[in-house]
């Protein structure tokens, strides 16, 4: 069995706890107190109480992590077929 058949799986299997898990990898202002929400279903929530920022994770939080000299952004255009890293968007502090 492959590892995404096994991750796959196992999200099925159980979701809580798979998606939990998977939010531990990034980096949180607030953890959550609940991984899902289900009192007012359908209208779940996910990862209720829980505070982040998704530029820090996207972009700062690898600054911190020692690249701050790789390129952050590649423009890759499918309508023009170009592609280049963006001279302006380095990681920079």
């Amino acid at each position: 069995m492959s590892a995404y058949d096994r991750l796959y799986r196992r999200s099925l299997a159980d979701p809580v706890g798979f998606w939990a898990e998977a939010a531990a990898e990034i980096d949180w202002f607030k953890p959550w107190d609940k991984v899902v929400d289900d009192s007012r279903a359908p209208f779940y929530r996910w990862f209720a109480g829980g505070e982040l920022n998704n530029c820090y994770n996207a972009l700062d939080r690898h600054v911190a992590g020692g690249r701050a000299d790789q390129v952050a952004l590649i423009y890759d255009s499918p309508v023009t077929a170009t592609g280049a890293p963006s001279p302006s968007a380095r990681c920079s502090s």
